[in-house]
């Protein structure tokens, strides 16, 4: 995960993963905070690489990279995602699926801001018109990934990255299942500005589209 300036959530959320793994898994967090947020991490036995602020898609590119494990899973670090989910997500990658999408929108996501929750409908439909494929939830931060995949696919955007991580292995072909998942109500503020972010997202989602049906 990509941490900025969430001390109110991180250790809830390390603490979820802990339990629902049994501790064995590897928790990575790339951080540009100003706040407690990792210092708080390491109490929770997390490896923290600090960076300067460079943007969501800076942050969680390096946290994919860096744990050596088979499967890699990304999470939002506000409380927002349901880690006791988890194991069902690493199920799927067992069953044989390459990447597994949670799909906030499924059951409404009625603890998203109503603005933020038409955008994601909208970049959604975006996505789909342009790939062909029928897609429900573009920019959700939780998946788990086979290593290889995302280690063979050059990661380019930034804000509209984990639109990417999503559209670029479904048009090679690869085995992506969305998987409805429960969101709740963020812990702290968020950082993202929604006009501004919502733009970019939908750049990245075009420009991503284009590149992949044309490569």
């Amino acid at each position: 995960m990509g941490t900025y300036n969430e001390e109110e959530a991180i250790g809830t959320v390390l603490a979820d993963v802990e339990a629902v793994t049994d501790g064995k898994a590897e928790v990575v967090c790339v951080d540009g905070s100003s706040d407690r947020t990792p210092e708080i991490a390491r109490e929770h036995g997390a490896t923290v690489i600090e960076q300067p602020p460079q943007g969501y898609g800076v942050a969680v590119r390096a946290a994919i990279l860096e744990p050596d494990r088979p499967i890699v899973v990304t999470t939002d670090c506000d409380d927002t995602y349901p880690m006791e989910q988890l194991p069902e997500f690493l199920e799927l990658i067992n069953e044989g699926y390459d990447v597994v999408s949670g799909d906030r929108l499924y059951h409404g996501a009625d603890a998203m801001p109503a603005f933020n929750r038409l955008g994601n409908h909208a970049f959604a439909a975006l996505a789909s018109v342009l790939m062909g494929t029928r897609v429900h939830d573009t920019t959700t931060g939780m998946r788990a990934y086979r290593r290889e995949i995302v280690e063979s696919i050059e990661w380019t955007e930034n804000t509209g990255l984990s639109a990417e991580l999503l559209i670029r292995p479904l048009l090679r072909g690869y085995d992506v299942r969305e998987h409805p998942i429960e969101y709740r109500e963020r812990a702290g503020e968020t950082k993202l500005d929604p006009i501004q972010g919502g733009a970019e997202i939908a750049k990245s989602i075009v420009k991503v589209c284009l590149e992949e049906r044309f490569r």
